[in-house]
C-alpha cells in the first residue's frame, strides 16, 4: 500500500527489528504516525499473545486502510486521530514515536507530548527517522539538535541513540523509576 502510495516514510528493516524485539518485553504498547502500518506489523510481530498495541494516524486514507489491514489482529487498534489521542489511552510500556526528535517530541501545534504521563516506570520511548549523530552536542541542519539534545538529557528517562544503519538511528529512553523513600 505504501509503495503504491508513493510514500516513502515506511519503517525501514533495520528499524523494523529493533521494534520486534523490543515489543516482547511489553503489555501495552503504543504508537503516533501509523502510516500504512509498517512498524505497526514489526510491532504486532514481536510482541506477545494478549499485548495491546494502539497506533494513531491522522491521514484519514492510511489509518483507514491500516485498519482494514489489521482488522483480523483484534490486540491492534488503529485510530485515526493526531498523536494527542495516544494520551487517554496509555500509560505504555513501549511507546514509539513517529517522525524524529524534532521540538522535542511535539507535534504540528508546536506541543510536546509528556512522555512520563504516557509510559510507566520502566518502559520504553522509541524515537525513529533521525540521522546519526556525529557531533556532540548533536546537529540537525547545521544547528544545534535542540530535541535530540532534549531526550538525551531528559530528567525522568535515561536515553541512549542506537545507529541501525549508516544514515538511520533511533533513540530508545527508559523511564526511571520514582526514587524509593524510606520508610518511616
Amino acid at each position: 500500500m505504501a509503495r503504491q502510495d508513493g510514500f516513502d516514510n515506511s519503517c525501514r528493516p533495520e528499524h523494523g527489528r529493533l521494534l520486534f524485539a523490543l515489543a516482547a518485553g511489553a503489555d501495552a504498547i503504543g504508537e503516533t504516525g501509523t502510516g500504512y502500518g509498517v512498524g505497526l506489523a514489526w510491532l504486532a510481530s514481536g510482541a506477545r499473545p494478549g499485548t495491546r498495541i494502539v497506533s494513531v494516524e491522522r491521514d484519514a486514507t492510511r489509518a483507514r486502510q491500516a485498519t482494514e489491514l489489521f482488522s483480523g489482529l483484534p490486540q491492534v487498534t488503529v485510530i485515526h486521530a493526531d498523536w494527542h489521542a495516544i494520551f487517554p489511552l496509555g500509560p505504555f510500556d513501549l511507546l514509539v514515536l513517529d517522525g524524529g526528535a524534532r521540538k522535542g517530541g511535539a507535534g504540528k501545534d508546536g506541543a510536546a507530548a509528556d512522555p512520563a504521563l504516557l509510559v510507566r516506570p520502566g518502559g520504553i520511548v522509541v524515537i525513529d527517522d533521525l540521522t546519526p549523530a556525529r557531533h556532540w552536542p548533536p546537529q540537525f541542519e547545521g544547528q544545534i539538535d535542540e530535541a535530540r539534545a532534549h531526550w538525551l538529557g531528559h530528567p525522568r528517562f535515561d536515553a541512549a541513540e542506537l545507529r541501525l544503519a549508516p544514515d538511520l538511528a533511533a533513540l530508545v529512553a527508559t523511564r526511571r523509576f520514582p526514587p524509593q523513600q524510606a520508610p518511616d
